[in-house]
């Protein structure tokens, strides 16, 4: 009997890691985003989900480390990559310095925001990509992860690519490898 609690505790922690992280509960954690947030069809953790295409950018303002604010829509006019991020999840950890790579070579051509989940500390997220030789990402925060409830994102990494327009192309829930070939095609979806 205990060895089957075990095993079944062992393949439910393996699913977490292979489809992303949950979200961080407690005392200050908010309540679930509504279902109606949810896709019509379920997606597999990786793939692209089209269900919300041409939906409107969101209208949220973020602030960096140091105070500096960053209003989303001032973005409207060039491709964005939003990545929904934190330090505790280990699949977006894994994935950040393939963003750094992206945001790279797709300078001038694609705005990678990331956007820490954070709410313990969230200060400490431009030290923590530091520390990890990320330069071309910046930490912005929302330690109230209205972002997160905004996209019913209940699964970290959590990205969304919007258009020139200001209007989704695709959300993807759980970690992606990117820079392959098949994400460049998905990235170009939105230029």
């Amino acid at each position: 009997m205990l060895s089957s609690r075990l095993l079944t505790a062992a393949i439910l922690g393996s699913a977490v890691l292979v489809a992303g992280c949950d979200r961080q509960t407690g005392q200050e954690a908010q309540p679930q985003a509504s279902t109606a947030a949810s896709p019509a069809a379920p997606v597999k953790a990786g793939e692209a989900d089209r269900s919300r295409k041409g939906s409107e950018m969101p209208d949220f303002t973020f602030s960096d480390p140091a105070g500096k604010q960053l209003a989303m829509r001032s973005l409207i006019g060039q491709p964005v990559l939003v990545n929904l991020w934190a330090t505790w999840c280990a699949p977006c950890v894994a994935e950040l310095p393939a963003l750094d790579k992206l945001a790279a070579s797709q300078a001038g051509k694609l705005k990678v925001l990331t956007i820490s989940q954070d709410s313990g500390q969230p200060e400490k997220a431009g030290e923590f990509l530091k520390q990890r030789g990320v330069t071309r990402l910046e930490p912005w925060l929302d330690p109230k992860n209205d972002l997160a409830f905004h996209y019913g994102a209940e699964t970290l990494p959590a990205t969304i690519l919007y258009d020139t327009q200001g209007r989704e192309v695709w959300r993807i829930y759980g970690p992606r490898e990117w820079g392959d070939a098949e994400t460049l095609k998905l990235i170009a979806e939105g230029q």
